[in-house]
């Protein structure tokens, strides 16, 4: 893939306004890559408005599977002056950069959305160089730092469009976004038509717009040829053939598979950042073909609130219907007292918990860890509830789906977080194994016809705490479900014995969830098992350990990684058992208090050696993980590491 003597793979980075049309320029690059045989791993990175302000994607490409994003790039794309302002100076030592030769040299006073904290700090950066504080500036800086420059005419190369294809300037216009890949992949000479196979799957039956794109990638290829010499630049893409079959997904079309998979029938949702993304892709794929060669179909609901939506899930599972409903934090906070109402009637409700930048509005377009104790202590006073959290996209759509199994036996609200990094990472995949996923419907009654005996016992108490549970409807099954303690007819009592009773046995069935859940669920294993140097997390942060680790192996530094993928009931006699010999125990969040540490405290008495932690939005690269365990392992980090990068 590269020429130059160390590189094995490719970080690709492309910027512009919210609204120009970054997402498809990425989407474009990225299937280009995949259909050539290459593993891609994409994260996007997006202000929280409509239009105008600045958003990037970031796709990096190997020969190998990825497992998480670099914060460094070998080429950056821009079409617009406040990339070049913001990423110029992390392109790296024999990169590249392409700009619109317009852009060469404005002030960044002059460039609208730049913050005034990212300009002061460009400018002060800039200044200790000797250089202006412009965009002149910043090319020079990079330039210097060995980074080779691609000024590009877009005008020259639309024109050239508009006049080969008799269309007008603005029609021609439209192709910006695949001009500006179209150069990227002529200088790191890849073949153009993986391109063009690109272009179909983007915009798939609109043959007009993959003609006149296909012959923007032709003209930009000329125009590279004819104004370029690529000579300077480190780095080549070279497809590889495979006859691997491979997916190109993101985190919310992930976790929406797992629930198809998993038999889920029933979905609502509040429009919410970054939650939104997964209930809109189920409502394009409300049929869908079924192995058997049938036809399956799901309802999607979009609620006037995030109350109707989670009240509206729960009595769809009271019925029998597999149901979820998906949201981020604020609107969590609102599902409160519906998942208490939920949790008392024992109701297998499942919640997709997208986190995201808080408190109140917060940053809602940008990643955070900061829901985990929330998650678990949600609504007033106490009953159970399971809470699991996925790693990367493979865990988030077996989770989906085990979430169902998992609230169906339990009977009892299932929440499966994830976070915004999560939701805007794609990835290629070997496809899901659809015939893993195994449907468990837990105890359901099956009452006999009414004889004048009276209601049924939903709530009679088991020595597990789990009753058969009749669907609504079911001859002989009627019983009550209110928001009141009730008897085991689900009549309101206030009786003290019944109420003890009641709570005891809700109580234990997340008793019995902790000892028959296996451990592979709730805890695994990376790396060297028997290392001391022992890293533990949560979540999304799983990909950037497993390459920090890797890196660090190979420089004689033996470690592993303990994931928890089970958060309530909490592992505790499993991981005390794994850390009691760990040295350093190392826990690493995307929050600012450590959360996950002080669970891990408050239920095993262990306490981190070294918290690591993240909280300015953006998802730890490997290079940022990689640098933190360094200075772990040399004993020249404190007992608190926190990760900064200015340039996101």
């Amino acid at each position: 893939m590269a020429v130059d003597k160390n590189a094995q793979e490719l970080a690709w980075r492309i910027g512009g306004p919210q609204g120009s049309g970054v997402d498809t320029a990425a989407g474009i690059f990225g299937r280009a890559c995949a259909v050539g045989g290459l593993h891609v791993f994409g994260r996007r990175e997006y202000y929280s408005n409509i239009m105008g302000r600045h958003s990037y994607y970031d796709v990096r490409v190997a020969h190998r599977p990825l497992t998480v994003h670099r914060h460094t790039v070998d080429l950056l794309a821009s079409f617009e002056a406040e990339t070049l302002a913001r990423h110029g100076p992390v392109v790296v030592e024999g990169g590249g950069l392409v700009y619109a030769e317009e852009d060469a040299d404005l002030p960044l006073e002059r460039i609208t959305f730049l913050d005034r904290r990212a300009r002061e700090d460009l400018a002060a950066y800039l200044e200790a160089r000797g250089l202006p504080a412009s965009t002149a500036g910043v090319l020079e800086d990079a330039r210097r730092r060995g980074v080779q420059l691609f000024p590009v005419s877009y005008k020259e190369i639309s024109r050239r469009l508009a006049e080969d294809l008799d269309i007008p300037q603005s029609s021609a216009e439209r192709t910006l976004n695949t001009i500006a890949v179209a150069v990227c992949c002529a200088l790191l000479e890849y073949d153009p038509k993986y391109l063009a196979r690109a272009l179909e799957k983007t915009f798939p039956g609109r043959q007009k717009i993959i003609d006149m794109n296909v012959r923007a990638v032709e003209l930009a290829y000329a125009y590279v040829k004819e104004n370029f010499d690529n000579a300077d630049l480190a780095f080549r893409m070279e497809a590889r053939q495979t006859e691997e079959p491979r997916i190109f997904v993101n985190g919310n079309q992930a976790v929406a598979m797992g629930k198809i998979a998993a038999g889920m029938t029933f979905q609502t949702y509040y429009p919410i950042s970054p939650a939104t993304d997964e209930s809109t892709y189920l409502e394009a794929h409300e049929t869908f073909p079924t192995r058997d060669g049938e036809q399956g179909s799901i309802v999607v609901v979009q609620t006037e609130d995030e109350i109707a939506a989670v009240t509206m899930a729960a009595g769809a599972a009271l019925t029998g219907a597999r149901s979820a409903t998906a949201t981020s934090g604020p609107g969590f906070s609102l599902m409160v007292e519906g998942l208490g109402w939920a949790g008392i009637n024992e109701v297998p409700l499942v919640i997709t918990l997208y986190q995201r930048g808080s408190p109140s509005t917060g940053m809602p377009t940008r990643t955070d860890q900061g829901d985990l104790l929330f998650a678990l202590h949600a609504g007033h006073g106490e009953f159970p509830r399971i809470v699991l959290a996925s790693g990367d996209l493979e865990e988030a759509f077996y989770d989906a789906a085990q979430a169902f199994n998992y609230a169906e036996r339990y009977q009892l609200p299932v929440i499966h977080l994830v976070d915004k990094a999560l939701a805007s990472t794609s990835m290629t995949l070997p496809p899901f194994d659809v015939g893993a996923i195994r449907i468990e419907r837990g105890l359901v009654a099956q009452p006999a016809e009414p004889d004048g005996k009276g209601p049924f016992p939903r709530f009679q108490p088991t020595e597990t705490g789990i009753s058969p549970r009749p669907l609504l409807g079911t001859p002989g099954g009627m019983h009550w479900v209110t928001g009141g303690e009730h008897t085991v007819y689900g009549r309101v009592t206030e009786d003290p014995v019944v109420r003890e009773q009641q709570m005891e046995k809700r109580a234990r069935k997340l008793e019995v969830a902790a000892q028959e859940i296996p451990e592979q669920e709730k805890v695994r294993v990376y790396g060297d098992p028997e290392a001391a140097f022992s890293v533990v997390t949560w979540g999304t942060n799983k990909g950037a350990v497993l390459e920090a680790l890797e890196r660090l192996r190979e420089e004689g530094v033996r470690g592993r990684l303990v994931q928890v993928r089970l958060l309530w009931p909490f592992p505790a006699a499993e991981l005390t058992r794994l850390l009691e010999k760990a040295s350093p125990l190392v826990v690493v969040e995307l929050n600012y208090s450590g959360q996950f540490a002080q669970l891990l405290r408050r239920e095993t008495g262990l306490t981190a050696d070294h918290l690591v932690v993240k909280y300015n939005g953006r998802p730890i690269s490997g290079l940022e993980m990689t640098e933190a365990l360094r200075q772990v392992a040399a004993s020249e980090a404190g007992a608190r590491f926190v990760i900064r990068n200015p340039f996101e």
